[in-house]
């Protein structure tokens, strides 16, 4: 999502005959682009914007934009006095203000509708992989989640207007598309005629555009993955094979704590009918450890998940009191070095998995997206359908295909080696 934000804020920046540079002490004005999932996010945000501020030229613009920004809200000013503007996610397109009156204090943390997708220029130049909001905010409410507070209540966009958004970057650049939502396939949106469209729909749109060769979506909600959606799966050869569909606990006590109303029974349902539409796919999730009330036996559970489903790749996290949420006033909350040695055990189960799933590739080829070289300038970087990193060495007569067959030569935990075969 925030890629996606700091792409069209850089838009509306490039519109008005601005220029990026590398250098802050160069400036003219300096954005923050922000996330609060978790609390060491937040305080990384303050201690970046104390550097700025020390750094920054005279006169120079500075500020936060996002949901650091929603979550501080006046705050922001209170701790970093010579801020000049502090935006919540929904009130970015407000920055024209800020540069037209500098002089001015702007705070908007409003919780507002959709205006920003229509306020702000198209990018002139997709990316090769380009995200696409198909939503805003998030209805299920989980206990530990500070998404509703600082992005609202769930929203879908006009099927026509992320149809628009989609076709423009197909026209300039992209080749991947990515359909962002915290909630992505619990898009819903009713057009004035009645017709409904779901995230079916929207895929079916984007796989009719012949730019577009690769099609994913990111983060599913267990209870939301509907059996249209499922068969997707099996119908449309440009939808990856990879879901990234979180669990968050193997434990029902604890999914109920934190306000996940499925079974383990119904998400595992899900899962086989996920392999049953395509024999190859490859899930991924999300874990939290440490939740208020987890027992010995509760994260016992959560690892026996992870090994039955063999997530190739996850991201696990510490459980991160935040403010405005349920789960921080919970009872029983789990001392700082439990929840640390937990997080170290799951993450060797989950490592495991991963090389394992890497090492399985070595010998086939697989059809990989190029995003550019590596820091040495001798590699080329390409991903995969399951989203793995493959290290390619760079052709000596520069002719780097987008798209490529790369047989897999070797592997490791991290990434995948290879090279290509033909594009």
């Amino acid at each position: 999502m925030n890629v996606y934000d700091s792409w069209r804020i850089a838009a509306m920046l490039d519109a008005r005959g601005m220029v990026a540079t590398k250098d802050v002490a160069d400036a003219d004005i300096i954005i923050l682009n922000t996330c609060s999932v978790r609390e060491k996010a937040t305080n990384k945000v303050f201690s970046e914007l104390g550097r700025v501020r020390d750094t920054k030229k005279p006169g120079a613009l500075f500020g936060i934009v996002g949901c650091v920004a929603r979550e501080a809200g006046a705050t922001a000013f209170h701790r970093i006095p010579e801020l000049n503007f502090v935006l919540g996610p929904q009130s970015y397109h407000r920055l024209p203000q800020i540069l037209d009156d500098p002089d001015t204090k702007l705070l908007n943390i409003d919780l507002g509708g959709l205006e920003k997708f229509d306020e702000l220029p198209q990018m002139v130049h997709a990316p090769t992989v380009s995200y696409i909001p198909i939503q805003e905010g998030c209805n299920h409410c989980c206990t530990y989640c500070i998404v509703p507070y600082t992005r609202g209540r769930e929203v879908s966009r006009a099927f026509d207007d992320v149809v628009r958004d989609t076709l423009h970057a197909a026209k300039n650049g992209a080749v991947e598309i990515c359909f962002l939502g915290q909630n992505v396939n619990g898009y819903k949106y009713t057009d004035e005629n009645g017709k409904t469209y779901r995230l079916s729909d929207l895929i079916r749109a984007a796989a009719k555009m012949p730019e577009i060769r690769r099609i994913r979506f990111t983060s599913s909600y267990p209870t939301e993955m509907t059996d249209d959606l499922i068969q997707m799966f099996a119908t449309e050869p440009k939808l990856l094979p990879f879901l990234n569909m979180p669990i968050q606990s193997g434990s029902p006590d604890v999914l109920r704590r934190m306000n996940r109303p499925y079974s383990l029974d119904a998400y595992m349902e899900i899962i086989d009918k996920l392999r049953a539409a395509r024999g190859d796919i490859q899930i991924s999730s999300d874990f939290i450890v440490g939740f208020p009330g987890e027992t010995d036996s509760d994260f016992e559970q959560t690892l026996e998940i992870a090994r039955r489903v063999r997530y190739i790749n996850s991201y696990s996290f510490k459980y991160s009191p935040r403010p405005h949420t349920a789960a921080a006033t919970m009872p029983n909350q789990i001392p700082e070095n439990i929840k640390r040695e937990r997080l170290a055990v799951l993450d060797n189960a989950l490592n495991e998995i991963q090389r394992e799933f890497n090492e399985s590739c070595v010998d086939k080829t697989l059809p990989c997206l190029c995003e550019g070289t590596d820091k040495t300038g001798r590699h080329l970087l390409y991903r995969t359908p399951y989203m793995q990193q493959c290290i390619v060495a760079k052709p000596k007569d520069d002719n780097i295909p987008t798209m490529a067959n790369i047989k897999i030569t070797a592997a490791n935990r991290a990434s995948l080696r290879g090279k290509i075969i033909s594009d």
